[in-house]
């Protein structure tokens, strides 16, 4: 066998929880053993399967320069002007500067991840010496483990270079099943499996991994019990297996034989039989994960730092400090307001009725733009006249939170909320305090509006999936209804656009999703995916003060965005690897 490094983190360094403290809990490496004879110890082989685990982030602001990939869209801006991506959604994107790609560290995961199914899960190494039948147990349940991982970091290379060339195909990466000998990995003649290729092997591999692994982990026993909690799972399955085929249906993962892209927010689709059955399968495989994962439920304010882990969160990791409220509190509260929502994604949010404040029968008052508005809003964003801390945020002129005191204010009116600590003095200098955050990777939500999604474009709005037992329609309004938009007439407008069809219903469907999964990350891919506008104009609010009661609120505009060309729908393989192996075709326009 060759002798490979490789970064080995301790169990005790790397809790079962996966969480993550910037002193006490950094994961530790040790270098001292040999290949062969780390193989031979339990805790040693099963930390080469933990740096998969590990190496997922810990915070959702996660981006160099403490940002949210949201500030890449016209969710929100950065101000750290510095950062990669703030020169990215100043369309700063190359073959050679892609903050979203991370291919390198993607195939190093795969690569220990398939170390450890070749080496892992022999008879030269036993995790339970008194029993063979439950070392033989907890052996199938790394290899599940394993199996998930290896599908979920396949999965982010799919999402990050997955795409189409300028001849129409639509190809994914490389699949590596295996650890490549050195004269494999002098090969020059790699080549990008299909899109759809990838899609399969990713199901495969989910399918397997669901046989092996438990529904949850509960209860003492030592192989399915409570002290696995926070390893993948059947629920955690389901949820990535939704995920890729809703991915593998989306209209700018097709070739042109079945869908073509016309122009910026355009495409045809040119096969409508094959486009169908791609969302068809995405519809199934999301029917067949709801009952698994449970009851759909809202994201909670309390969700931002509970324990013990909110029943939403499926596949999630967590940190204990106050990293993301420095980044992300307002100046006057110590933080360095890295994140400015915009007012494009404040627009979003429908009034508390249920209907577009652009529709008169809202009743939207533009003199008191919060007032009556989707309770998600006052749970994303803060905006002039929140209560932070015990006292209102000020934007205005001469207010706290403004630029005129602050050189790093807000850019854009508005300050984040979601996922931030809401402790009283959390960063005050003479008693700063920590708290528990969370970086969610899988949750119940983000099934049940898969299957929306798919449940529309295979069926329409009213229709219902093989087996399941909502339709579209029926998903919406019990997003809606559980965050707390329960007037009837919510579910008027609901069935209103649903009388529409499906095209009207999409729309619907994708602003839900918008507003549910806010700066978690995905709305740069879902624009894509979706083929929507790239380049819209991110706006703010300036607040001006006529009395103590009363202000005034006018848009304005904030950054544009440079994603002006239909490229932009994809990135970029690496420069570098382009040049290793030329037999690698890039994605359209790169």
């Amino acid at each position: 066998m060759k002798h490979f490094k490789i970064k080995i983190y301790s169990l005790l360094a790397v809790s079962i929880f996966f969480g993550a403290c910037e002193k006490s809990l950094d994961p530790k490496t040790d270098s001292s053993y040999g290949d062969e004879f780390v193989w031979t110890l339990p805790d040693k082989a099963e930390g080469v399967l933990i740096n998969a685990y590990a190496n997922i982030p810990a915070r959702f602001d996660s981006y160099l320069g403490n940002n949210f990939l949201d500030a890449a869209t016209d969710n929100a801006v950065s101000n750290s002007y510095n950062s990669a991506i703030f020169n990215l959604g100043a369309g700063g994107l190359s073959t050679t500067d892609n903050p979203v790609g991370s291919w390198f560290n993607n195939y190093t995961q795969l690569r220990n991840i398939n170390l450890f199914l070749e080496n892992g899960l022999t008879d030269k190494v036993t995790y339970d010496l008194t029993s063979k039948t439950n070392d033989k147990l907890f052996k199938d349940r790394l290899k599940g483990e394993a199996l998930f991982l290896r599908a979920y970091w396949s999965f982010l290379l799919l999402q990050q270079y997955g795409g189409k060339t300028n001849d129409g195909q639509a190809l994914g990466y490389p699949i590596l099943l295996k650890t490549l000998t050195d004269e494999e990995a002098k090969n020059t003649n790699i080549v990008r499996n299909t899109y759809e290729e990838c899609v399969l092997q990713i199901l495969a591999d989910l399918d397997a991994a669901q046989l092996l692994l438990p529904v949850e982990y509960i209860g003492g026993d030592n192989i399915v019990g409570i002290k696995g909690f926070g390893r993948a799972n059947k629920k955690t399955c389901v949820a990535l297996k939704s995920r890729v085929t809703v991915y593998g249906a989306s209209p700018a993962y097709q070739p042109n034989s079945i869908a073509q892209i016309t122009a910026m927010g355009q495409f045809n689709v040119t096969n409508q039989a094959q486009y169908i059955q791609k969302w068809e399968r995405a519809a199934k495989y999301a029917a067949e994960a709801i009952p698994i994962i449970g009851v759909y439920r809202s994201l909670k304010a309390t969700d931002f730092n509970l324990t013990p882990v909110p029943d939403d969160f499926l596949f999630r990791r967590f940190s204990t400090n106050n990293s993301t409220e420095r980044a992300q509190y307002p100046p006057y509260n110590f933080g360095n307001a890295t994140t400015g929502p915009s007012q494009n994604l404040v627009e979003a949010f429908p009034a508390l009725n249920g209907y577009p404040i652009t529709d008169p029968r809202s009743n939207f008052d533009p003199n008191n733009p919060y007032a009556n508005r989707d309770p998600r809003l006052s749970l994303t964003v803060y905006y002039n006249g929140s209560i932070f801390d015990g006292r209102k945020i000020e934007v205005f002129a001469e207010g706290f939170d403004s630029p005129n005191r602050f050189a790093n204010a807000t850019r854009t009116g508005y300050y984040l909320r979601k996922w931030l600590s809401s402790k009283t003095g959390l960063l005050n200098p003479e008693n700063v305090q920590t708290d528990f955050n969370y970086h969610v990777m899988l949750r119940k939500a983000e099934v049940y509006l898969n299957y929306a999604e798919a449940a529309n474009e295979a069926y329409g709005p009213n229709g219902i999936a093989p087996g399941a037992t909502l339709s579209a329609a029926d998903v919406i309004k019990n997003v809606r209804s559980t965050a707390g938009l329960t007037n009837t007439s919510s579910v008027a407008y609901i069935n209103e656009v649903a009388a529409m069809g499906k095209n009207e219903f999409r729309k619907l469907i994708q602003n839900e999703i918008r507003l549910t999964f806010a700066f978690e990350n995905n709305r740069f891919f879902n624009m894509r995916r979706w083929i929507l506008p790239l380049n819209e104009t991110i706006t703010g609010v300036t607040v001006t003060k006529i009395n103590s009661t009363t202000f005034q609120y006018q848009k304005n505009q904030v950054e544009k965005r440079m994603f002006n060309d239909i490229k932009y729908y994809y990135l970029p393989l690496p420069y570098d690897e382009i040049s290793k192996s030329p037999s690698l075709i890039n994605n359209m326009g790169w």
